[in-house]
């Protein structure tokens, strides 16, 4: 072969590995999957979500009305309820699990990230996480590492995480209840999906305690004073 011929050779393989390269990047990156639980013989499909650079979107039956945005991209985590309808959004807290279990982690090292996501929610415990590997399995085609979690407090669970997505593929909580995404499609997503609408404003139920407790509506007790029996 001549060194014009070696020389295009060499180019066609070089773009190969950079289109394998970006294959890679986009699987990890941009999916998305039916969430459905499992107990029992039971299966219920109870929401979808999507999932693009780091951010999470969880659209759940549970709450209609809305869906919950999670950002850990970004040195500080968020996870949001968002009702567009009523143009507002909140702080997840801890209205629903899914938010501090379904989110990228470091498949090797994943304790670090679902720690935070907990105690964003104000539900992390005391003490430092630990996560144990202890085997691999595939699902539906995916590479999956198997792990036990034992949270600072509270009840340990399993979770399979896809290595190549970097996303959990399934949970067993301590209620035996098996959270798992199926139909699975590696597809991109508008990023619009995933950031807050400019005319919505945030409500804070603190926030609303306190501008109730400043009115005639609030009455406190008297320093003391006993509270009616029942």
């Amino acid at each position: 072969m001549s060194v014009l011929g070696r020389l295009a050779a060499w180019i066609l393989f070089a773009c190969a590995c950079l289109s394998a390269s970006g294959a890679m990047t986009a699987k990890a990156q941009q999916f998305s999957a039916d969430i459905v639980t499992r107990r029992d013989d039971a299966s219920v499909r109870i929401g979808r979500l999507g999932v693009r650079d780091g951010k999470v979107r969880i659209e759940t039956s549970e709450f209609p009305d809305g869906f919950f945005l999670i950002d850990t991209a970004v040195a500080k985590p968020s996870a949001y309820f968002v009702r567009p309808a009523a143009r507002l959004y909140m702080d997840a807290r801890q209205s629903s699990r899914l938010t501090r279990l379904l989110l990228p982690v470091d498949p090797d090292a994943p304790c670090p990230q679902w720690q935070a996501m907990a105690r964003l929610a104000g539900a992390g415990g005391e003490g430092e996480w630990r996560c144990e590997q202890t085997g691999e399995e595939v699902i539906d085609g995916n590479n999956a590492l198997v792990f036990h979690v034992f949270p600072g407090s509270g009840h340990a669970y399993v979770a399979w995480i896809d290595r190549a997505r970097k996303f959990p593929l399934r949970i067993r909580t301590e209620d035996e209840v098996l959270i798992t995404l199926e139909v699975i499609k590696d597809e991109p997503w508008p990023a619009t999906s995933f950031e807050l609408p400019g005319n919505l404003r945030k409500f804070s139920p603190e926030a609303l305690v306190e501008r109730i407790k400043q009115s005639d509506v609030w009455v406190s007790a008297p320093q003391g004073a006993r509270p009616p029996r029942p």
